[in-house]
């Protein structure tokens, strides 16, 4: 027999018929009942969540006359203070790491790294698929090939099974990318980088905090890469970050973003004895960044016990997999993403799920997507600069490599990701997020029936 309880009736009847309640929740939890009988907002019923979330990002007034007495000042280059070395130190205390390098932005600390790590025209670069585009585009802005190893469906993140087959003698680094803020498995990827003289550079543009077996994201290989672009945990508008524990890998660093001016034991007999261009972050960048240190701790803190919280209760629901961590590595969750299997949602797409999601007014969306067929990446092997680096038969090979991608294919048909701002609510608002999973897994079938 249909049921036609709503939520609110549901409530209503608990309160009278205690006994009722007490023999239901023997078998299912009270927010489990209510999200079964209440209807779905996308076919009229009342929003799981019906109030809003933390804007982002946020700004405190304590902040302001620091950054007012920097502007003030007229000193905003990085040469007319030393505010931005003063972050350097913070954050490279924050993390563990021996030396920090601020720069204009995550993409920038990209492009610092890989020059710096020797990958040049020509060269080839193996990275995870599953990332923003900003990853693709600095290893090809150096006319080096971004060689796509698989994504792990459990983890998202690169799966080290699948690396070492991309390796050929053009491979001059691995690229993994802790994405969403979860760890990569470091260990298999160094052992491998070690076996073959590969360089690893980790793209941690989104794992501020994060850890793996006791230390940083950032700290894991020859050099870590951050951004504090304005959606980003710590932002400035734009900014990013190399870390590393080498003083000549960091000097380089430091000479290459400062357009080839000496810096520490990397020095010449003239002024501008090596290339480089200006990557540099601004003064005032710095003191808002610095000012963040402890609130980042506070809310990645939160953020943790929050997706912990989600993760356990998502799980339990058939069709909804959180993604796997690495043994001993905590995440700090840009963005919160679980996989969904529309066979146990009455075949519902993932797309309509999303869209039904957001109407129970849980923010999200389907991550990324297979960018190698958008045409970039046809744009640069098509191009005269990569033709005269790569044989024809190369570039031919390469592009149909996208095809074996089976893994990354599943990953972008099926994640659902949730902004980390959801994550930084109160608890009864991580329960508004489960009840609204539930509720559209069991008016699945009325969902499917209405998108049809």
């Amino acid at each position: 027999m249909k049921n036609h309880f709503t939520r609110r009736g549901f409530i209503r009847r608990a309160a009278v018929g205690t006994a009722a309640l007490t023999w239901l929740g023997s078998r299912r939890s009270p927010m489990t009942f209510a999200a079964e009988t209440a209807k779905p907002a996308l076919l009229g019923g009342v929003p799981a969540h019906p109030g809003g979330w933390s804007e982002w990002p946020q700004w405190m007034e304590s902040w302001e006359p620091a950054v007012i007495k920097v502007l003030r000042s007229g000193k905003w280059y990085r040469g007319d203070g030393g505010h931005v070395a003063e972050f350097e130190t913070g954050y490279a205390k924050l993390l563990g790491a021996k030396r920090c390098l601020a720069t204009a932005s995550g993409t920038t600390a990209l492009l610092v790294s890989l020059h710096v790590m020797d990958v040049d025209a020509g060269d080839e670069v193996i990275v995870s698929p599953y990332t923003f585009i900003a990853t693709y585009n600095a290893i090809l802005i150096n006319k080096a090939l971004p060689v796509f190893a698989d994504t792990d469906p459990a983890t998202l993140t690169v799966d080290p099974a699948s690396i070492e087959s991309r390796i050929t003698e053009r491979t001059r680094a691995i690229l993994p990318v802790h994405i969403y803020g979860m760890p990569c498995d470091m260990d298999p990827i160094n052992t491998i980088a070690r076996k073959h003289k590969l360089a690893v550079i980790e793209d941690a543009c989104q794992a501020w905090l994060a850890e793996y077996k006791g230390r940083k994201c950032g700290t894991l290989g020859d050099l870590g890469c951050f951004s504090f672009q304005n959606s980003k945990h710590i932002p400035s508008g734009e900014g990013g970050a190399v870390t590393g524990d080498s003083d000549d890998l960091l000097d380089r660093c430091h000479a290459f973003h400062n357009v080839g001016r000496a810096t520490g034991s990397f020095k010449g007999a003239k002024p501008f004895f090596t290339r480089g261009s200006n990557y540099r972050m601004q003064q005032f960048q710095a003191v808002i960044l610095m000012q963040q240190f402890d609130k980042l701790v506070q809310e990645t803190a939160r953020r943790c016990e929050n997706a912990d919280y989600l993760t356990a209760n998502l799980k339990q629901i058939p069709g909804i997999h959180p993604a796997r961590l690495p043994e001993s590595s905590r995440a700090v969750w840009h963005l919160y993403p679980f996989r969904y299997d529309a066979e146990h949602f009455s075949g519902l797409a993932r797309d309509k799920f999303v869209q039904a999601l957001n109407a129970e007014g849980v923010p999200c969306s389907g991550g990324y997507h297979e960018q190698y067929f958008d045409g970039l990446l046809d744009e640069a092997i098509n191009s005269r600069g990569f033709k005269r680096l790569f044989s024809a038969q190369r570039l031919k090979a390469y592009r149909e490599s996208f095809q074996e991608l089976k893994g990354n294919r599943q990953v972008c048909a099926t994640t659902v990701a949730m902004p980390q701002n959801l994550l930084l609510a109160g608890r009864a608002d991580m329960d508004h997020i489960i009840e609204a999973v539930r509720k559209l897994q069991a008016h699945s079938a009325a969902l499917e029936k209405a998108s049809a």
